[in-house]
């Protein structure tokens, strides 16, 4: 997405890890500008400006102008970052330069908006399973995000990335049939029904007793005959 945001920016003449440090003592980090079939340029730039950019609703997707100090000010885009593990201070940025009028790949968030039938009535589970999707279109028709409802979905059911819509000059990059969520029946409602399948204890120690009693049974069949002989007699 264009912003009208403007990143001053000072040429640096010279490189090294002696001049990034004189440059970050001085309240600045170093940054390479690069792309639109232009020579990259070595810059120093605010930290905090380009913190803000990126942590802001648009991230990375930002556009922004850049005016170098005696020269050019042009359209671009943080595309890579250096931070500081431990401070979480920007160490270094890659900024690229933006052709306006050519299309290009980005990738846009997505949200999921609703209550899903499936969850409020049947008892299931909603499930996001892709967070973003790759698209192609014009600088200037960069969404901040895309929103999904998913109030329809029933157990089953899903939102894939073909039911992202993309106005304008936008083009689906990402496989169509991403899923973005889906509902799913609830584990737990399936351990009752498997329990229930199950031979209990009691049945099972039930069985096993049934035995003696066939054969006791079978033993008075067979001492039956014994008992008429001495009546016999």
């Amino acid at each position: 997405m264009r912003k009208d945001i403007t990143v001053a920016a000072e040429v640096r003449t010279s490189r090294g890890k002696n001049e990034a440090r004189r440059t970050r003592r001085a309240g600045q980090i170093p940054a390479v500008v690069y792309g639109a079939f232009q020579d990259p340029i070595s810059v120093a730039v605010d930290p905090r400006e380009v913190l803000r950019i990126v942590r802001s609703s648009t991230g990375l997707n930002t556009i922004f102008n850049l005016a170098i100090q005696g020269g050019e000010t042009t359209p671009v885009m943080v595309v890579d970052q250096q931070v500081d593990p431990i401070k979480g201070t920007l160490l270094h940025a890659d900024l690229k330069r933006i052709d306006l009028t050519k299309r290009i790949r980005i990738t846009v968030p997505v949200h999921t908006a609703g209550e899903p039938k499936g969850v409020k009535v049947q008892g299931g589970l909603l499930e996001v399973i892709t967070r973003s999707v790759e698209i192609e279109c014009l600088p200037d028709d960069i969404p901040e995000h895309f929103t999904v409802d998913v109030g329809e979905l029933m157990i089953g059911q899903s939102k894939r990335a073909s039911d992202v819509a993309l106005p304008g000059s936008m083009k689906l990059v990402s496989a169509a049939d991403t899923v973005i969520a889906h509902i799913v029946t609830l584990r737990a409602e399936a351990e009752p029904a498997a329990e229930a399948a199950a031979p209990t204890p009691e049945a099972a120690a039930g069985g096993t007793a049934a035995e003696p009693e066939v054969i006791k049974k079978g033993k008075k069949e067979e001492e039956a005959p014994a008992e008429d002989k001495s009546k016999k007699k």
